[in-house]
C-alpha cells in the first residue's frame, strides 16, 4: 500500500511538472511573442494639420502659422540627471532669451513622470524665424528635440471676432471629452472655430517604428497619415465685413447682413478683439480690461446678447392682428395714453397719433394700436404665433451655445415664476418690453420671413469642404397670413419712405428698401412722470436700445440687413446711417442686382 501512495505521488509530481512545461513553452508563447513585440515595436500617433477657414472669395481668415515647438527628455529631474537638465534649460533659455525659465521649468514639471517615456514639450510655438539661428545648435543636443507645431493666426485680427472664433491650448475638460486633443494640444473654444471643430482638427495618424532597448529608433514599419487640412469656406465676405465693422466706429451693438435664404455676407458683435491674443495665452492685464467693460466684449451679442425687442415685432404682431380677431380696417383714436387698472400706458407720441389702422400703426409706430389690439387677440395667440415666426426659439444658425430668448406667455411665467399672469404684461408684449427678450439673430430671421414669406436658417459656412451646405428654409405661414403679408409689407416699406415713417429722415439709400426701427428701453419710466426726459439726456447706460432692421430691395428682397446699437436712442437716428451705407456698399459691390 506504502508502494503505491509513493508512485501515486510520484506520477501526480511529474505530471505537474509535465502541463507546467507545457505551458511556459506552447501556450504561454503568444503572450511573451506580444510582450517582445511591445518592447521591439513602438506606435506614434501623427497629429493633424487644422484644416484652414476662408472667405467665400477665398481669402483666409483663419489659417496655420509655420513654427516649432521645443521638447526635452524626460526623467532629468531625477537626482543623477538634474545637472543635465538645468544645463539643458539654460542653454535653452540663452539661446532664445525671450523665453521665461521659470516657466519652460514648470512645463516640464506638469509632464515629467515615471509613466512617461515621451519628449515633454516646454516650448509649445516658436517661429520659424526665431528658431533658424539656432536650430543646428539646439539639434545637435542628445536630449532636446524639435519638432514641426503649426500655430493658428487670424489676419485680419479683431474683425469678425465673435463670428470666427478662437482656437487655444485644451484644458483637462476638453481632453477628457475628446482624447485626440492631447495629442494636438489646442482646440476651438469660440465662434466658427468651436461649432466646426470636430471637422476642422480632422483625424489622427499612426506610425509603427521598431526601437532598441534604448528607445532609439531602428526602422519604420508602417504609416498612415493623418486626415487633416479640412477646409471650410465662408458665405461672408471679410473685405466687407471689415467695411461693416469701420461703420460702426466705437459703439456696441451688433450688425448682420444676411441674405434671405439665411446666407450671412457679414456678421458682428460690438466690442470687437483680436483673436490673435488667446491662441498664446492672454495676458491677466488684457484679460481683467476685457472681462470689466460693462460694454462685454466677450459676449457675442449675435447669438448670446437678450435685448427687449420694442417695436421690431409689431411687424409680425400687426400680421397676427389682422388674421385673427382684428379686421385689416380696424382703427384706434391715439390719444398718447391709456388707462388700464392703476396704470396708465404711454404712446411714445406724446400727442398722440389719433386716428390709426394697422398700416400707419406699423409706419409711425403706435404703441397705443397694439396695446388696445393685443386686449382683443389676446397674450395666448399673440405668443404662439410670435414663436411661430422664429422668436422664443433658436434660430439654427451654425454658432455655439445659442440662446432662445423668451417670448412671454401666461405657461412661460407659471413654469419660470410659477404666479399669475396680469393683463398688463399682454399689453407690454404687445410693444416688445417686459419679459420679452430676442437676439439680434432672431430679429434678422424675423426680417428674412416679413420680407419673403419664408423662414431660413441663418448660416455662415459656404461649403464643408467640397460639400455645399444645404440651408433648411420653412413655410409656416397660415394660407390667411400669406394672403395679408404684402400689407405689413407696404407699411415697412413706409416706414423707410413716407413722410413720417419713424426711419424716412434718417436713411440715404440708394436701394428701395423695408424696414422698422425700435426703441427698447432698458430702464422703467415711473408712471408720476408725465414728461418723458429725451433719450440724449440720459446717462449713456441708461438710454434705450436702437433697433433698425430692413429688407431690400423692396419688390425684389435679396438682403437683410439689421443694426443693433446698445444705448443708442432712437432706432432710424442710430443705425439709419449705418443701413445706408451697407445697402450703398452691397449695390457697389454688386450683391445687389
Amino acid at each position: 500500500m506504502k508502494i503505491k501512495f509513493i508512485l501515486a505521488i510520484f506520477i501526480i509530481t511529474w505530471l505537474t511538472l509535465i502541463v507546467r512545461v507545457f505551458f511556459l513553452a506552447v501556450e504561454s508563447n503568444t503572450y511573451y511573442e506580444n510582450l517582445s513585440h511591445s518592447n521591439t515595436i513602438k506606435s506614434e500617433k501623427i497629429a493633424p494639420v487644422r484644416g484652414e477657414i476662408v472667405d467665400r472669395n477665398n481669402r483666409p481668415v483663419a489659417i496655420n502659422e509655420l513654427g516649432f515647438k521645443i521638447q526635452l527628455r524626460p526623467h532629468l529631474r531625477l537626482k543623477k540627471n538634474i545637472k543635465i537638465f538645468n544645463e539643458e534649460i539654460d542653454n535653452i533659455v540663452k539661446l532664445l532669451p525671450n523665453l521665461n525659465r521659470e516657466r519652460l521649468i514648470a512645463d516640464y514639471i506638469k509632464k515629467d513622470s515615471y509613466y512617461n517615456h515621451n519628449y515633454i514639450d516646454i516650448v509649445h510655438f516658436i517661429s520659424n524665424e526665431d528658431i533658424m539661428p539656432v536650430y543646428s545648435v539646439l539639434s545637435l543636443r542628445e536630449n532636446v528635440n524639435i519638432v514641426p507645431a503649426p500655430k493658428r493666426y487670424y489676419p485680419y485680427g479683431d474683425i469678425g471676432s465673435h463670428t470666427i472664433g478662437y482656437v487655444s491650448r485644451a484644458n483637462k475638460k476638453d481632453i477628457k471629452d475628446d482624447k485626440l486633443l492631447e495629442l494636438i494640444g489646442y482646440t476651438g473654444k469660440t465662434g466658427i472655430e468651436n461649432y466646426y471643430n470636430t471637422y476642422l482638427q480632422g483625424e489622427a495618424g499612426e506610425r509603427e517604428i521598431k526601437v532598441n532597448a534604448n528607445n532609439q529608433e531602428i526602422e519604420e514599419l508602417s504609416y498612415v497619415g493623418a486626415n487633416e487640412d479640412r477646409k471650410l469656406t465662408l458665405s461672408i465676405d471679410i473685405e466687407f465685413q471689415k467695411y461693416v465693422s469701420s461703420l460702426f466706429d466705437k459703439k456696441a451693438g451688433a450688425v448682420i447682413v444676411m441674405g434671405v435664404d439665411g446666407a450671412i455676407l457679414a456678421a458682428s458683435s460690438f466690442p470687437e478683439y483680436d483673436l490673435n491674443t488667446f491662441v498664446s495665452g492672454i495676458s491677466h492685464e488684457v484679460w481683467n480690461k476685457l472681462s470689466k467693460s460693462l460694454d462685454k466684449p466677450f459676449t457675442n451679442k449675435l447669438v448670446n446678447g437678450l435685448y427687449p425687442p420694442g417695436s421690431t415685432i409689431k411687424t409680425g404682431l400687426g400680421l397676427l392682428y389682422i388674421t385673427t380677431d382684428i379686421d385689416k380696417t380696424w382703427t384706434v383714436d391715439c390719444r398718447s395714453s391709456m388707462p388700464l387698472g392703476k396704470r396708465v400706458f404711454r404712446c411714445w407720441k406724446k400727442d398722440g397719433h389719433r386716428i390709426t389702422g394697422i398700416k400707419k400703426a406699423i409706419r409711425e409706430s403706435c404703441d397705443d394700436f397694439f396695446y388696445k389690439g393685443s386686449l382683443q387677440v389676446g397674450i395666448k395667440k399673440m405668443s404662439e404665433g410670435l414663436m411661430r415666426y422664429g422668436l422664443g426659439k433658436k434660430t439654427g444658425v451654425d454658432l455655439p451655445n445659442e440662446f432662445i430668448g423668451v417670448v412671454p406667455s401666461r405657461d412661460w411665467k407659471r413654469k419660470r415664476y410659477n404666479r399669475p399672469w396680469f393683463i398688463g404684461e399682454t399689453v407690454n408684449t404687445s410693444i416688445g418690453q417686459g419679459d420679452f427678450l430676442v437676439t439680434p439673430m432672431q430679429i434678422a430671421q424675423f426680417t428674412a420671413l416679413m420680407a419673403t414669406s419664408k423662414l431660413p436658417t441663418p448660416h455662415f459656412a459656404k461649403s464643408i469642404g467640397t460639400k455645399p451646405y444645404q440651408p433648411l428654409v420653412q413655410e409656416v405661414l397660415t394660407e390667411e397670413e400669406l394672403k395679408k403679408l404684402p400689407l405689413i409689407q407696404q407699411a415697412m416699406y413706409e416706414v423707410c419712405n413716407y413722410p413720417k415713417g419713424t426711419a424716412t429722415q434718417y436713411l440715404s439709400s440708394k436701394v428701395s428698401i423695408a424696414g422698422k426701427t425700435g426703441t427698447a428701453q432698458v430702464v422703467t419710466i415711473l408712471q408720476d412722470i408725465e414728461d418723458r426726459v429725451l433719450e440724449h439726456e440720459m446717462s449713456y447706460y441708461n438710454r434705450s436700445h436702437a433697433w433698425f432692421t430692413s429688407y431690400g430691395p423692396y419688390k425684389n428682397p435679396q438682403y437683410v440687413v439689421l443694426a443693433m446699437v446698445e444705448h443708442g436712442g432712437h432706432g432710424g437716428a442710430a443705425a439709419g446711417e449705418i443701413v445706408s451705407k451697407i445697402y450703398n456698399k452691397l449695390l457697389e459691390l454688386k450683391y445687389i442686382k
